[in-house]
């Protein structure tokens, strides 16, 4: 049994104070195990404490199954109330308590409404007492993966400190947990970087070298370019894709004849990631670019995408999404020559994939002017004018320095939904005064995330002609609060100020999760005080989809091929349950994965095909300990509890979404066909077993 030293129980006991009357306990109910777990799931997913029994069996008062299920339910409820229940229980005798603890403990600090600093405070000090004492090499790896989400000074100082540690593990996976912190904005100045190096040595564990690198790459230092030169040859694609993304950020003009290299790797992945580093470098040019010489070394990849090879087409990709600066574009254009140059008697899907690849080019070129133009030819006619369209709206609003997009205003009016709501993006990012007619008539459109982006534009416009339709639109988002919350906030308070107090405050108390987030900011931002909502027990007659059967898997058929998804039926009941449902009634039939990030993620499930859509209602989110590997399937969200349809494939580890959106399952078989996805490639079916 664990044992905590006099100083380590001080200060763990230290940020433990009386509970608050609102978490008062009662006494434990005559209840059997399995009728105990039935109440914790119902309470879960009403985002209930069952008036003070919940936090009763998380103290422990029905045992350790029990209290470990109840503390994955304060997981997911995210409640800054139960941080008592939570850091006592991680002075539990039994390491699955302590373990759920630490998670738990995670959980709150990555709550979609951030925690007041008091609370993480507490909470880093509470997490770092019990790392200091904590003996099981699970748990402590738990530790050590929440105080990675926490990020707090105090939480990277303990962090650094372990990057020293001798047991076997425990300096990478602190390594890991640096780089996330790092990443989600934590300063890592005080981190020493000749601790880092040694724990990318060829003879280090697999995971051990990850964790370095990926600590590397957050590091964000001029000096880690040497450290960088030697993992690009590291036998694990994963810790060579890290490499190829840290080179973009040291800056160094050393980086790009590594990088010229790692273009030609086998895996298409890294590939991809050396491209977009080649890429990100080419903007710090201010005279002859050995990176965009280096990028002409694509033009063979649109032969081998000819040739079949899909993922081939990942660097061209990256290239596109990332865009190059106006000097680049005669790079561009090669690029788009050795598509069209491609060799003749390609199959109809490498056809496809070609012209949806010079459209993308052509958007990129497109943005560097800020005007449509080679977006309005592309693709030899293989791609729909309204996928074009909305393609290069999208990538001319994130022009700058441009002036305003009268042409814009012309395409706010088109038929394809599509197509307005890229306009609306781009009159958003660049105002001109003749869009207000055709955005007022959106906000008032049948269209309601049409009519919520339309919203925002007309508070990025000012334009206070449009508050008649804004605050209709705003008397609808209780009733409607998936589409319309954030952005018609944003636009209450662009157009009225304090005037829009009063309404944001009665979504304070709203049922829906992120509708009270939403509000929160807002008000928080408008009257300069923090400003928090809380927590409200759903209705019990809220949408509850049935968990999926034991075993349960789904087939999704493309014409790249079949790949199959075995989903976690144990861990997330009812998040694999709505999808496999979905999947029974031909949901997603014809759907398409509209999002494709090399080296990151694939992501479908939407009908409208833009990213915005879904099946009408929402979904309560199930945080799971399944870390996102490679070819895991994860629930795409707006905020805490909006899931519904729209799902993502991991190409590669992706440590910081871990806890954050929901895991339900990971690709069993057929992942070389997820590699191969391009943005549009349809799901011809799901079939749904058993």
């Amino acid at each position: 049994m664990r044992r905590l030293s006099s100083h380590e129980s001080a200060a763990l006991l230290a940020v433990l104070f009386v509970l608050p009357a609102c978490l008062r306990t009662v006494p434990p109910a005559d209840t059997g195990e399995s009728e105990a777990m039935a109440r914790i799931a119902d309470w879960e997913d009403r985002r209930s404490l069952g008036e003070g029994q919940l936090i009763a069996w998380a103290q422990g008062q029905k045992g350790a199954a029990v209290r470990t299920r109840a503390l994955r339910a304060l997981a997911r409820i995210q409640d800054p109330g139960t941080l008592d229940v939570v850091l006592s229980s991680l002075l539990a005798s039994e390491p699955t308590v302590r373990d759920e603890a630490a998670f738990a403990a995670g959980e709150l600090a990555l709550s979609w409404e951030p925690l007041p600093d008091e609370a993480k405070a507490r909470l880093t000090e509470g997490l770092r007492a019990a790392e200091a004492t904590e003996a099981d090499p699970g748990v402590r790896r738990t530790l050590l993966e929440s105080l990675s989400k926490l990020a707090t000074p105090g939480a990277v100082e303990r962090l650094t400190e372990r990057l020293g540690e001798a047991r076997e593990g425990v300096a990478g996976r602190a390594a890991l947990a640096l780089g996330v912190a790092g990443r989600r904005g934590a300063s890592l100045a005080e981190v020493p970087l000749e601790r880092v190096g040694p724990l990318m040595a060829p003879g280090q564990p697999p995971e051990t070298r990850y964790g370095a690198t990926y600590l590397l790459v957050y590091l964000r230092r001029p000096a880690a370019l040497e450290h960088l030169q030697r993992c690009a040859s590291d036998a694990d694609p994963e810790v060579r894709a890290l490499c190829a993304k840290g080179f973009a950020e040291v800056g160094r003009p050393e980086a790009v004849a590594p990088l010229g290299k790692l273009l030609e790797d086998p895996v298409a992945r890294v590939s991809a990631e050396a491209a977009r580093s080649l890429a990100r470098l080419s903007a710090g040019c201010s005279g002859p670019c050995p990176a965009l010489d280096a990028l002409l070394a694509l033009k063979r990849h649109a032969a081998t995408v000819a040739a079949g090879d899909s993922s081939a087409g990942h660097a061209l990709l990256a290239v596109a999404q990332q865009g190059l600066p106006p000097f680049g574009r005669p790079v561009l254009e090669a690029l788009r020559r050795s598509i069209r140059e491609a060799p003749r008697g390609a199959s109809a899907v490498a056809l496809d994939d070609l012209a949806w690849l010079d459209c993308r080019l052509s958007a990129a070129m497109d943005r560097q002017t800020g005007a449509l133009a080679e977006v309005l030819r592309c693709g030899g006619e293989r791609v729909p004018e309204a996928r074009r369209l909305a393609l290069g709206l999208r990538e001319v609003a994130q022009t700058q320095g441009q002036g305003g997009a009268p042409e814009a205003v012309a395409w706010l009016r088109y038929p394809d939904a599509r197509v307005r709501l890229a306009a609306l993006e781009a009159v958003g990012a660049r105002p001109v005064p003749e869009a207000l007619e055709a955005v007022r008539a959106l906000i008032a459109g049948e269209d309601r995330v049409v009519a919520g982006a339309a919203a925002a534009t007309a508070g990025k416009l000012k334009a206070t002609q449009a508050l008649p339709e804004v605050r209709a639109l705003a008397a609808r988002v209780p009733q409607e609060p998936g589409e319309l919350a954030e952005p018609v906030a944003g636009a209450l308070v662009a157009l009225e100020g304090k005037e829009a107090e009063p309404m944001l405050r009665t979504w304070l108390g709203h049922p829906h999760d992120n509708l009270r987030r939403v509000a929160a900011e807002a008000l928080t931002g408008l009257t300069g005080q923090p400003v928090r909502s809380s927590r409200v027990e759903l209705p019990s007659g809220a949408y509850r989809p049935s968990a999926a059967p034991p075993g349960a898997k789904l087939t999704f058929r493309t014409r790249k091929g079949d790949f199959t998804v075995a989903l976690d039926a144990e861990q997330a009941p009812l998040t694999s349950g709505n999808l496999y449902s979905l999947a029974r009634k031909g949901y997603f039939r014809d759907v398409t994965f509209h999002r494709v990030v090399p080296d990151f993620v694939a992501q479908g499930g939407d009908p409208r095909g833009d990213g915005e859509g879904g099946p009408g209602y929402s979904i309560r989110c199930e945080m799971t300990r399944r870390p996102y590997r490679r070819g895991v399937i994860g629930m795409a969200l707006a905020g805490k509890d909006t899931g519904g349809s729209q799902f993502f494939f991991t190409h590669t580890p992706q440590p910081h979404l871990d806890g954050r959106y929901t895991s339900f399952g990971e690709v069993t078989a057929g992942m070389e066909v997820v590699d191969a996805l391009i943005e549009g490639d349809v799901i011809l079916e799901v079939r749904a077993e058993p």
